[in-house]
């Protein structure tokens, strides 16, 4: 393994052929690449010959130059200095002390570039301890390790403080594995660590949360006698803290003769980050019995330790003594405030301290964009980033995401755009956090292209990249590519259970019943199928892919919340079984579960698919007498339904004027679907005049009444819709099937020729249709008008699905299809007679309901197809 920085020189291993050394076993000798001279600028060197240009120059031979440097470098005039090694080009009778002193000022002074000229110039081959240390110092603080290890290679000598910067500046650099190497290295070498060894070691073991070679260090403190030191024991306790080991840190800290405040800070952070924030309260009441003075960290973190437990009360106490002791005017004291208060959903007061404070840094204005925005206030989150962007401070990373995620809450694409542009000028694209939400923003604002984009650009993806990329695609309504992306993803990584969420509802969407299978088989075997709502979309899962049976076990196989209540008798509604979904409801009432405003549209709208008006309205009723609950829109949507779905078109018309809401295109929309049923055109005529004033861009209401147009036959009314839909821009989804076979997801688009069994399929329908016209069965695709609908708003993509699946499955197998859009007449008359002929089980789940046919019945009693049922 090498040292994982870059460097100008030639890399040197850090490690040779040193892994693990047994005790008895002598390391190999350190190896370097030596670095051939620069010919250029070679001005001084420290042999000890003089030289005669210079005794002979008189504009320097008047005073000593190594004086004059070191006065130079004494009042820090870094100018002077490099003008006078300029000036005497060719001299070489500049001594050691000199040139530390200049290299230390180049350090001090952050001068990159000329300390680099003072190094370049240098021409001996090995240096001094104390020559290696100033350049090993200077190069550590330029963050340059490639020049700092090849210093470290040239010194004749190492003391440990040569080891301590080199340690040190691999763990700031963050190469904190390469760190604990050297450390090692350091101790086969023979130098024995001092006090400001082992806080930086300890400091990386905790960086890498490596508890076995933390412990390992920790048995080097005690060896080496430094058990007593109160910086390495603090040290030890962040480390354990770190390393999640809070027991041994509580121990360490417990065993500790003298503390400092470092020590009770160390353990009341630690505990923070562990998430015990009793704790660490108590070790703050602890402190202060003892008469130790909080100072600003320890505040912070108390503050956090308030946060943690939700504890308003105290955390205003604090906040008062944070004011009284003068700690409140300390910017990182009232960061942790507004944060604090943002946390537990006090905006006003967190506003306060934003607004009290005389400096903001980029911490404050992050701190105020993301609690916003986490308290579900986008436009708030959005103007507070516009004023922080006048205010002249850039973003970082989590500012950047915070502003993107209320752009994705509000679907603002545009402005999401000009983030993204923000992101690529400054880098801050290449941060994975600012990629995912970049993600996820383009996704639910509808641009999944986007997306892609930014998926496919990013060099490291995580587990969050891949879940909001399926979940993107999921949303997207391009289910079949989120399963696509799974399979990819499970080659590299381990989904967790957000990801198998995504994948369900993908699952879900399409049908892909033994995908949605293996996915709840891989949730039992890697432990997380009981996690969060897990068990709830396996639940959903099976509902959506019509599996009745196997979603009733797996709702009696887990705690039954309200979540999971509900999905069921939504599975019982879209089946529109009525009877069923009243008994479940009661069942829910026994098993003291509190109904909610789902229930209730779920319960309404099988009452609506059944034609249970009575039922339905005893149950609306209920909703605010027995279970406290204001209707909403939705509610009023399911009765203004259940009442036209009964051909009570006027008590419908009658139930929307009477409303104490306003009704929404939703409403109307529900009441068009009715009067398309019936054929009321009149009244239709209305309900789209009332849709139309408020939504324009729907699509669905367009068809809606074109159906109720071509229903009632006034076809120069349905041309005029049709216009004004080209006229706005509006298209029709093509229609979609999916049909599962051996395990195998196929997709089939309606007009699709390329596909590579079209000619079977074809061939199959076409003896259908010869059947059907020999015998009693009348197919409506035959009839003009239904010929003029379906090819619109049906596709028949259906046929092609269950065709193929007929083809490639044994005999007596049930096919089960999942369809994007309705089903029409035609296909379900088609279908009936499918399942007769051939006597299978043929399950359709189109955009509403499931359709199962079964020696020529279907389930729905032939109400459930488009022109007499849906919306």
């Amino acid at each position: 393994m090498t040292l994982s920085a870059s460097a100008t020189t030639s890399p040197i291993s850090l490690y040779l052929d040193y892994q693990q050394f047994p005790k008895t076993q002598n390391p190999k000798p350190l190896s370097f690449t030596i670095k051939p001279p620069k010919p250029q600028n070679r001005i001084f060197s420290t042999q000890t010959h003089q030289s005669s240009d210079f005794l002979n120059n008189p504009s320097t031979s008047n005073q000593n130059p190594n004086s004059q440097l070191l006065q130079f470098c004494l009042h820090a005039k870094l100018d002077q200095a490099m003008n006078l090694l300029n000036s005497i080009e060719g001299l070489t009778n500049i001594e050691e002390e000199s040139l530390i002193a200049l290299i230390s000022l180049c350090e001090w002074k952050r001068a990159k570039d000329d300390g680099l000229k003072v190094y370049d110039s240098m021409v001996m081959s090995n240096f001094s301890v104390r020559l290696g240390n100033a350049l090993l110092s200077m190069f550590v603080r330029f963050c340059d390790l490639g020049n700092a290890w090849y210093v470290f290679g040239r010194m004749r000598e190492r003391n440990v403080f040569s080891w301590n910067v080199l340690v040190g500046g691999y763990a700031k650099a963050g190469f904190l594995d390469d760190a604990l190497c050297l450390y090692h290295r350091m101790l086969w070498a023979g130098k024995k660590p001092d006090i400001y060894t082992f806080p930086c070691v300890l400091r990386a073991c905790g960086g890498l949360r490596d508890l076995r070679r933390g412990r390992e260090v920790h048995a080097h403190v005690l060896r080496f006698g430094f058990e007593s030191d109160i910086d390495v024991l603090n040290a030890l306790i962040t480390m354990y803290m770190k390393s999640g080991d809070i027991l041994t840190a509580r121990l360490v800290f417990d065993k500790m003769r003298k503390r400092d405040r470092i020590s009770w800070n160390a353990m009341i952070s630690g505990y923070c980050e562990n998430k015990e924030g009793l704790e660490a309260l108590m070790i703050f009441l602890m402190m202060r019995e003892l008469l130790v003075v909080p100072d600003l960290m320890t505040m912070t973190s108390v503050l956090s330790a308030c946060q943690l437990l939700g504890d308003e009360r105290l955390a205003r106490e604090i906040h008062g003594y944070i004011t009284v002791t003068g700690i409140g005017s300390e910017i990182t004291a009232c960061n942790s405030l507004v944060q604090f208060y943002m946390s537990i959903g006090f905006r006003e007061d967190a506003e306060k301290v934003f607004s009290r404070m005389y400096y903001k840094d980029l911490v404050s204005w992050t701190t105020m964009i993301s609690g916003y925005e986490e308290n579900l206030l986008p436009e708030k989150a959005l103007e507070t980033y516009k004023k922080m962007e006048v205010g002249g401070t850039s973003p970082d990373d989590i500012t950047l995401a915070s502003a993107l995620s209320a752009c994705a809450q509000l679907g603002l694409l545009d402005f999401g755009m000009k983030l993204h542009e923000v992101a690529n000028k400054t880098g801050l694209i290449s941060y994975i956090i600012v990629s995912n939400t970049l993600i996820d923003m383009y996704s639910k604002c509808r641009c999944i292209d986007k997306a892609l984009e930014v998926f496919h650009s990013m060099r490291e993806k995580n587990v969050i990249s891949w879940s909001s990329i399926i979940l993107g695609l999921r949303i997207n309504n391009r289910s079949f590519d989120a399963l696509f992306y799974f399979r990819q993803m499970k080659t590299t990584l381990q989904p967790n259970s957000v990801t198998l969420i995504s994948v369900l509802s993908a699952c879900s969407r399409v049908g892909a019943l033994m995908c949605g299978k293996e996915i709840h088989a891989r949730a039992l075997r890697t432990g997380v199928g009981l996690l969060g709502f897990l068990p709830n979309s396996i639940l959903d899962m099976y509902v959506r892919c019509g599996r009745m049976g196997l979603a009733i076990n797996q709702f009696n196989l887990h705690r039954k919340d309200n979540s999971a209540w509900n999905i069921l008798l939504r599975g019982y509604a879209g089946r529109g079984q009525g009877e069923m979904a009243v008994e479940l409801f009661d069942n829910m009432i026994e098993s003291k579960v509190t109904p909610d405003e789902i229930t209730f549209i779920s319960l309404l709208c099988a009452c609506s698919r059944s034609g249970m008006v009575k039922k339905g309205l005893e149950y609306f009723e209920s909703m605010k007498e027995k279970f406290s609950i204001s209707p909403n829109l939705k509610h009023y949507a399911c009765m203004v339904d259940l009442l036209g779905r009964a051909g009570k078109l006027q008590d419908a018309y009658e139930f929307i004027q009477k409303m104490p809401i306003d009704p929404d295109p939703a409403i109307w929309g529900a009441l068009l679907n009715s009067c398309r049923i019936y054929r009321n055109v009149e009244l239709g005529e209305i309900a789209a005049r009332q849709i139309f004033e408020k939504d324009t861009e729907r699509v669905g209401y367009y068809i809606l009444l074109c159906n109720l147009y071509a229903d009632s036959g006034k076809w120069d009314e349905v041309a005029r819709v049709r216009n004004t839909m080209k006229q706005k821009g509006l298209t029709i989804d093509p229609g979609c099937s999916w049909v599962e076979v051996k395990g195998k997801l196929y997709a089939f688009l309606s007009g699709d020729k390329f596909h590579p069994q079209f000619d079977k399929i074809s061939s199959l329908l076409e003896e259908f249709y010869e059947k059907m016209k020999a015998g009693v069965v009348k197919s409506s695709c035959l009839d003009e008008i239904e010929a003029s609908k379906v090819e619109i708003f049906c596709g028949h993509s259906e046929r092609h699905a269950i065709a193929f699946g007929l083809i490639n499955t044994a005999p007596g197998m049930p096919i089960r299809v999942t369809k994007n859009l309705y089903m029409c007449e035609s296909c379900h008359n088609i279908v009936k007679f499918i399942s007769q002929n051939v006597r299978r089980e043929i399950s359709v789940r189109d955009s509403e309901l499931f359709h199962h046919f079964k020696d020529g019945v279907c389930s729905c009693g032939d109400d459930g197809y488009l022109g007499k049922f849906g919306t």
